[in-house]
């Protein structure tokens, strides 16, 4: 049986241990693609990115297979790096915890930045929209 509360402290516990720094560097290297995917939605006049693929049905497999080139290097790297430290630290095999630990690192960054950096460069690009009073004329 699995003990959630114990999964969760091993998992709380691994910015602590050996090999911490890829609590930094996965994450980095992750939002640094998704900036780079948000960019280029923006150029191509696509939709935010999350916001996307709930609303864009037709879209959705296009767009994970998107974010899943971009991001699975590093979500399978993350795994690998998960199980290694798994085995030298707990002296056991977490695999559940490895996929919930490299989701964490590669995929919310992602996810989390993708789609604001496509709205923040589309308002770079295009100015702020206009108030609906501006639109028409009327001052306030």
């Amino acid at each position: 049986m699995i003990d959630l509360n114990q999964a969760w402290q091993e998992i709380l516990a691994r910015p602590d241990g050996p090999m911490a720094m890829r609590f930094y560097l996965q994450p980095l290297m992750s939002t640094i693609f998704a900036v780079r995917d948000g960019l280029r939605d923006a150029r191509m006049q696509r939709p935010a990115y999350f916001w996307a693929l709930f609303t864009h049905p037709s879209q959705r497999m296009e767009l994970l297979r998107s974010g899943w080139k971009s991001v699975g290097k590093i979500f399978v790297l993350a795994a690998c790096l998960d199980v290694i430290y798994s085995v030298i630290v707990l002296h056991a095999l977490r695999p559940l915890q490895s996929v919930v630990v490299a989701t964490m690192l590669a995929v919310v960054p992602y996810v989390i930045f993708r789609g604001p950096v496509n709205r923040i460069a589309k308002i770079v690009r295009n100015g702020f929209p206009a108030s609906p009073d501006a639109r028409h004329g009327r001052h306030r």
